[in-house]
């Protein structure tokens, strides 16, 4: 077989489509296969290649060609390609100048995917940042989806301007976005100039390019930038998370009146605080302060809650909130639990028992539990000192399989508690599906149990439902002598709050109240 027969072999292996440009740019030699079935070669035969590219690859394409030299070699070259009747075909294109062919071009093009119509418009309209929000938690809880994910950001400069009823050139715009979008229906536009949109991450569109085909269509001269969402170091996921935490700081602190300043303000201090909550948990530069946790009947001292405690001002619950929303709140809660076990290793500490919080967040993998039995496998008497508290802060999403997590940590010997009952939505769930040994009383229903009959009647029957389950009971924000006269009253077994003492850096077991006291300093076992 003649070598050139085998070197045509070897270019079609490769690409669809080989052209020679002349240096006017028309087609001087073509083999292979069109755009579409119905253009054949034949139709590119001493026409201007860039009539068969859309005005963006074309002046693309004449700029490549102007500076191109005898030996220069340029590509792969994203374009897309004019099939006609609408129709668009993207294409990769590589261009070499062989001298002894110069001024002549050789170009191989190869198609990527089938022709699509550019900008259909029915696509569905583009959604609001709260809808946005509510789909992209929907797409983060896609146990399937989750690792193909991508986000994209898309400035577009020369649209309408704030108050401009939209147009067709803005629609197309975002009918755009919306077909590159995860599901067809994921982008928003953020602000008047920029966007986002879920994405597959092995989609490799070219969605400047589109847009600003778009905008050449309308008479506009569109200016189009693409970013990734590498926010820190993030992964996409992470990065979702990150956008979603800024928008809704941005919706919840009406920013969106000034929606620029607002969104990029929000979403770079999420970046900021994020890096100093993971630089704070690497470094353990928090503190831990112990909270009594009293026997109602006695007055003495049960246990102590550990809170953590941030340097300045930072606010613990808005972090932690950001932690669970960013996805990094299991390295806190892990690292919380280590204070703590650090503090019941002190010397003379072999009565001590702290209880930890867990958010629902981090029961929602095996890894939290494995870790803790790992940190306390070495000293398994540690284990019957350690309560874990499950909050409600962030839902538990699979209570059977945060149940059976949990289940691992009592049968290793430590206690479990709901945290905050009657807070969220999920309690009564939580109650029925977890099996624990503790529920603690949400302050809300305890503070106004002087003067309202209502709450005093609604903390006697949870009372006696969990005694029914077997739970014992603890009652925060007890305040006054006369609440904890109440409490007793109706049977709830520990209080916590500043009667008895607030949270300090060292645990205090000698409490200065009047609470009925059986021996001070004592520290009651579990059972």
């Amino acid at each position: 077989m003649p070598i050139r027969k085998r070197l045509l072999g070897f270019a079609f292996a490769s690409s669809d489509l080989l052209i020679e440009l002349s240096p006017d740019g028309a087609v001087a030699m073509v083999l292979g296969s069109g755009p579409v079935a119905s253009v054949g070669p034949a139709a590119f035969q001493s026409q201007p290649f860039v009539d068969r590219l859309t005005a963006e690859s074309a002046r693309k394409v004449t700029t490549i060609l102007k500076g191109l030299k005898p030996g220069g070699r340029l590509g792969p070259i994203e374009i897309q390609m004019d099939c006609g009747a609408g129709l668009i075909r993207r294409a990769a294109l590589n261009i070499f100048m062989l001298p002894e062919l110069a001024p002549n071009a050789s170009c191989s093009i190869r198609y990527e995917g089938p022709a699509f119509q550019l900008a259909a418009t029915e696509t569905p309209p583009i959604l609001s940042p709260g809808a946005f929000m509510a789909r992209a938690r929907t797409v983060l809880e896609d146990p399937t989806g989750g690792d193909n994910l991508a986000l994209a950001f898309i400035d577009v400069a020369g649209l309408s301007r704030p108050g401009d009823t939209p147009d067709q050139a803005t629609a197309r715009v975002e009918a755009v976005m919306q077909s590159a979008s995860i599901g067809g229906a994921s982008a928003t536009r953020l602000t008047h100039e920029r966007y986002a949109l879920l994405r597959d991450v092995n989609d490799t569109r070219d969605l400047a390019g589109e847009i600003r085909e778009v905008g050449h269509a309308e008479g506009l001269n569109l200016l189009v930038s693409v970013a990734g969402a590498t926010l820190a170091g993030q992964t996409p996921l992470n990065a979702l998370r990150a956008l979603r935490f800024a928008v809704e700081g941005c919706l919840r602190e009406g920013g969106l009146d000034n929606p620029e300043i607002a969104f990029n303000a929000a979403l770079a201090r999420t970046v900021q605080d994020a890096d100093a909550f993971r630089n704070m948990v690497k470094d353990r530069a928090f503190t831990l302060h112990y909270q009594p946790i009293v026997d109602l009947r006695t007055g003495a001292v049960h246990h102590f809650e550990a809170l953590a405690r941030f340097s300045g001002d930072n606010s613990p619950a808005a972090a932690i909130h950001m932690a669970e929303e960013l996805a990094m709140i299991e390295s806190f809660d892990l690292a919380v639990a280590e204070k703590a076990l650090l503090r019941l290793r002190k010397p003379g500490s072999g009565l001590l028992k702290i209880a930890i919080n867990v958010s629902g967040a981090s029961l929602s993998s095996d890894s939290y539990v494995q870790s803790l039995l790992r940190m306390t496998a070495a000293a398994p008497d540690e284990r019957r000192r350690l309560i874990v508290e499950v909050t409600e802060s962030a839902a538990l999403a699979d209570l059977d399989a945060a149940n059976r997590r949990l289940g691992a940590l009592r049968e290793a010997g430590m206690k479990l508690c709901i945290d905050d009952f009657g807070a969220g939505s999920a309690t009564f769930d939580y109650v029925r599906k977890l099996v624990v040994d503790t529920v603690k009383f949400d302050g809300k229903f305890i503070r106004d149990l002087e003067r309202d009959a209502n709450s005093r009647t609604l903390i006697a029957h949870l009372v006696e439902l969990c005694g029914s389950m077997k739970m014992a009971t603890i009652a925060e924000m007890v305040e006054t002598e006369a609440t904890a006269d109440i409490l007793r009253s109706l049977g709830v077994n520990y209080g916590q709050g500043w009667l008895f003492g607030r949270a300090e850096v060292e645990p205090r077991t000698v409490l200065q109240t009047s609470a009925p006291v059986r021996r001070r300093g004592a520290v009651e076992a579990w059972g």
